[in-house]
């Protein structure tokens, strides 16, 4: 008798830094996504594939969602939208420390029509106060159908139930993708992905909001890569931040970029940026489809 395979896809969904990035990571035992403890560092829904002998969950993970202010919010939300309507099994990121009222709008606005496991994260950051039994029976309470679990990513606390749980009801089906894929994504696309991490990590206040990374030139030669980025803000005077005095902002944040690169490209690479000022870029259809942001 053949043993059945499990193929189906699992959509993460949350509010800005619930932790959708970080457990994604875990559950992939890869860093696919890039992270950050600024809120809004996801921008594109990214499929991450996790392939065994017996099953194939394709996850999602998409921007937090938010109240789209520029045209670049919209296209974020729009992905959330894409996302929700192919989901066999939603998965919801919850902060446990924020209440239960946050959660509450939040699945308002998404209009969830799939199966949902709700995970109660940052469980490591849990205050004594409320008991954790309490906790949980509010939640259970308000949704009675759906898996809750409270856990961890960043302990990795009550992770390894999470799997077993999207089993319980993973469509029967075949692989959707080969075995040898774990995302959908190219390595350019990731390559980007890693300089704006390092904007998120060296820059406060809004620089991280106002800029986006175009690679111009991604080569592979024979002994390292070539990459050449653009990193496009919306003001003068945000160029002058990104550059730092002397230029010293800008060379840190190449060294940080080009650390990350050679760890996930497994390769030496070689790496050129360079800063542009696009007014209003966030607001712009051309320039919008120009960075990547299709939908």
């Amino acid at each position: 008798m053949e043993e059945k395979f499990q193929s189906g896809f699992v959509n993460i969904f949350g509010a800005p830094n619930a932790g959708k990035s970080t457990l994604l990571n875990l559950l992939l035992g890869e860093r696919l996504v890039i992270t950050s403890s600024k809120v809004q560092t996801t921008r594109h829904r990214i499929l991450g594939i996790l392939t065994e002998d017996n099953y194939q969950i394709v996850f999602s993970d998409t921007p937090g969602i938010i109240e789209a202010k520029y045209k670049l919010h919209e296209k974020m939300m729009q992905q959330v939208k894409s996302a929700l309507e192919d989901a066999d099994i939603a998965i919801i990121v919850h902060d446990i420390n924020k209440p239960i009222e946050s959660l509450n709008e939040l699945m308002g606005m998404l209009k969830l029509k799939s199966r949902a496991i709700l995970l109660l994260n940052k469980t490591d950051r849990l205050s004594g106060d409320i008991p954790l039994a309490d906790i949980l029976a509010e939640y259970t309470a308000a949704y009675p159908k759906w898996d809750i679990l409270p856990i961890s990513a960043k302990t990795k606390h009550n992770t390894e139930q999470i799997i077993p749980l999207i089993l319980k009801t993973l469509p029967e089906a075949p692989p959707y993708y080969t075995d040898d894929n774990i995302s959908d994504r190219n390595e350019r696309f990731f390559v980007s992905e890693l300089i704006r991490e390092q904007i998120y990590a060296l820059y406060e206040d809004e620089i991280p909001y106002h800029a986006a990374v175009f690679i111009q030139a991604f080569e592979e030669k024979s002994t390292l890569t070539v990459i050449k980025a653009d990193i496009i803000v919306s003001r003068e005077t945000q160029k002058m931040i990104l550059l730092g005095k002397g230029g010293a902002m800008i060379k840190q944040l190449g060294i940080n970029a080009r650390m990350s690169m050679q760890e996930f490209l497994d390769r030496k690479v070689h790496l050129e940026l360079f800063v542009k000022v696009r007014p209003h870029w966030r607001d712009n259809e051309n320039h919008l489809r120009e960075y990547g942001y299709n939908s």
